[in-house]
């Protein structure tokens, strides 16, 4: 045996160890390249898939909907500029209502506020938002009519609801009281309060009180509530039905028209924290640099029924909609059947457009898929499910809880009370009294054991409508659903803002639960007052219901000869369609149509252009001659109106004539994606070679 020496032993030991401590090392290494390799290989192929515009890419895309709940307005792709025409033809104003302009100031004869006369007036106001809007408007017109003092309205909607916040009360909860007051102060007086001796009467109910109507007459508070005013030197209006007084009045009244508007488009703002987050919504709507339209459903429960659209839809809400309409016949508010065609409604344009109509309109109207729509309205009946096929067909759809934080609407709410439902006490079980035949019987077999209760599933019976599957009656509000109705008021409040000042504006439907002009009405009456040029779509229902039904069963695969025949309809109808709100709505909300009472001519007076067809010029006569009698504004009123022949004939032929640059192309504008289920609308392929200016003429996209 061979002696080792222990040195050496030790030597030999220490450098297997060094050797095994250096490969694993070197495997270290190895795994940190391998994963930093596949990192840099993920991230090319990231890049690769964000910016390749490769035909394979441009396949990819052709064939998918990218579909998003949030706006797109980062890293977004969209185009620097538009062609001219295209431009003109989507984003701006009509040049044939240019020379309209608000001017709802007192003309020569309008006389001085009367001497102090010690009358009050006091009114509660029941309704939604646009019914509140147009009922203020009135009451004021009336405390001037009948030389009164106008206590501050109160709106039953905030008053009648618990739990809302203590810093806000009645009036002051929706509009600034100050701005009221002030804005009106040469006109009627107007104070907070009643004074104490009438106070302490009307909590003894000692206040002579009228419900008033929608229609009621001059003549009826002149020779009916007048005379009671001056006995007790104070009355009460309740005003149940959006108004207290008939929409169009004698012609020597013509100044109370004019106080209706200064009423609605300058004495009512929203007080200040609501106008401030509805400032904040629009500046973000805005920050991308691009126009955008708004688009009011106007789908309310009460509308649908008091229509007969319940066939719309196909599920619970159908059950809904009919149980409403019930109630409203029940009630004498609806005078016909419960059941009713609503195929036949919606063609005869008594029935909303869905949201997925209304896209398929824009669209066939050139509007690319990233064009920005803000959705608006309180209640959406049928919920997001309806929205889907608009957010399909475009990217950017929003609404004002995807363009505000929570913390901005609570604190817009206010402080708050947690509001808890108590429960409804049941009623004592009576024990019942067995005859004596079954106590002297013999013994019996055991009953059965009693079945096993049916499962409740969640979605039968979750949200306000969970009522429908297990009772025939609906419950009553609980203080939660109140204090939600509150808030509506604020959210439409916030959508009225965004919805004038819009670049566009479509409106699903203009009428509510009880036939009259809704929420859409007054955007519409409002837009044209203060910018009567500005681009809102005056739908014919009646007519798009037939162009749809044409082809509603390949709704995306549109022939040229039906885009042409939407894109003729929807540009004729952006002058066309005041004829309607003309001759169907002012005669039931002036605030619809506050024309020409509230306005005056500049520049170029709007005259022959406003006749489509010379044909046929008495079809627009009642047009014709308002925007004819308009007065001239007057001269102090800095007011450039010059535009050049040129442009107004080409304005002239992009309203009313065929588009020159429609193309057999249109034909295949709609396309239903092969291998997608997302019902979205896709665009055709175009070939590489077209032109891009031609290609968004066409509302396509690359």
């Amino acid at each position: 045996m061979k002696w080792v020496s222990p040195t050496k032993l030790g030597v030999a030991g220490a450098g297997g160890e060094a050797k095994a401590v250096l490969f694993k090392s070197k495997l270290k290494w190895v795994g940190l390249f391998g994963l930093v390799l596949s990192a840099f290989s993920l991230f090319t192929h990231f890049l690769l898939a964000r910016y390749s515009v490769g035909v394979t890419v441009s396949e990819y895309k052709s064939s998918i909907t990218i579909f998003s709940w949030r706006p797109i307005f980062e890293n977004a792709n969209f185009p620097t500029a538009l062609p001219a025409t295209l431009h003109r033809r989507l984003w701006a104003p009509l040049k044939h209502l240019e020379s309209i302009h608000p001017y709802a100031n007192p003309r020569a004869n309008y006389v001085a506020l009367p001497p102090r006369a010690n009358r009050f007036i006091f009114v509660r106001i029941r309704g939604g938002f646009h019914e509140i809007r147009n009922s203020i408007c009135d009451v004021v017109v009336v405390a001037r009519l009948l030389n009164a003092t106008l206590v501050i309205p109160e709106i039953q909607s905030t008053t009648s609801s618990k739990g809302i916040s203590t810093e806000f009360k009645s009036f002051a909860y929706l509009y600034s009281e100050d701005q009221f007051m002030t804005a009106l102060v040469k006109d009627i007086r107007v104070v907070k309060t009643l004074p104490k001796d009438l106070k302490g009467a009307r909590r003894k109910k000692e206040i002579p009180s009228f419900k008033v109507p929608n229609t009621a007459s001059p003549h009826f508070y002149l020779h009916h509530v007048l005379p009671v005013l001056n006995q007790h030197s104070v009355v009460e209006l309740v005003v149940p039905d959006g108004g207290c007084l008939q929409a169009l009045l004698p012609p020597h009244l013509e100044e109370y028209q004019r106080l209706r508007c200064r009423v609605a488009f300058h004495a009512l703002k929203f007080r200040e924290d609501v106008q401030e987050l509805a400032t904040k919504i629009l500046y973000r709507l805005r920050s991308s640099g691009r126009p955008f339209i708004a688009y009011d459903p106007g789908m309310t429960r009460d509308a649908l029924a008091y229509h007969g659209c319940a066939e719309l839809f196909q599920d619970v809400h159908t059950e809904l909609i009919q149980h409403k309409r019930a109630w409203m016949i029940k009630r004498g508010i609806v005078k016909g059947n419960l059941t009713v065609d609503s195929a036949e409604q919606r063609l005869s344009g008594l029935c909303p457009l869905m949201p997925e109509e209304i896209g398929i309109l824009l669209r066939a109207y050139g509007y690319s898929w990233d064009t920005v729509i803000y959705v608006s309205g309180g209640e959406v009946f049928g919920g997001q499910k309806k929205l889907i096929p608009l957010h399909a067909m475009f990217e950017n759809v929003v609404d004002r809880t995807s363009l505000s934080m929570m913390w901005e609407l609570d604190r817009m709410y206010g402080r708050e009370a947690n509001l808890v439902d108590k429960p409804k006490a049941s009623p004592p079980l009576k024990e019942e009294k067995k005859p004596d035949s079954w106590k002297t019987s013999g013994p019996r077999p055991r009953p059965l054991p009693p079945p096993p209760a049916r499962a409740k599933y969640p979605y039968n019976i979750e949200g306000w409508w969970g009522w429908v599957a297990e009772s025939d009656n609906e419950p009553e509000s609980t203080v939660i659903e109140l204090r939600t109705n509150a808030h509506k008021l604020l959210w439409e409040a916030i959508d009225y803002t965004i919805c004038v000042e819009a670049d566009v504006f479509v409106p699903g439907f203009d009428r509510d639960g009880r036939g009259n002009p809704n929420f859409a009405s007054l955007v519409m009456g409002h837009r044209l007052y203060q910018a009567a040029a500005s681009k809102t779509f005056r739908i014919d229902r009646k007519e798009i219901g037939k162009l749809l039904e044409d082809i509603r069963e390949h709704l995306y695969q549109a022939n040229h000869t039906w885009i042409t025949s939407v894109r003729r309809h929807l540009r004729r109808n952006l002058v066309n369609g005041l004829k309607d709100e003309l001759t169907r709505s002012k005669r039931l909300t002036f605030l619809s149509f506050p024309v020409p009472e509230c306005s005056c001519s500049g520049g170029r007076r709007p005259t022959s252009e406003v006749s489509v067809n010379a044909s046929s010029p008495s079809a627009h006569q009642p047009l014709h001659d308002v925007l004819a009698a308009m007065p001239q504004c007057p001269s102090w009123m800095d007011i450039n109106t010059t535009s050049t022949p040129r442009d107004m004939e080409s304005e002239e032929d992009d309203v009313y004539e065929d588009d020159p640059d429609d193309s057999p192309d249109a034909a295949l504008l709609f396309r239903q994606g092969g291998d997608s289920n997302e019902g979205g609308v896709e665009m055709s392929n175009k070939e590489e070679t077209q032109m891009d200016d031609q290609e968004e003429l066409e509302g396509g996209e690359r």
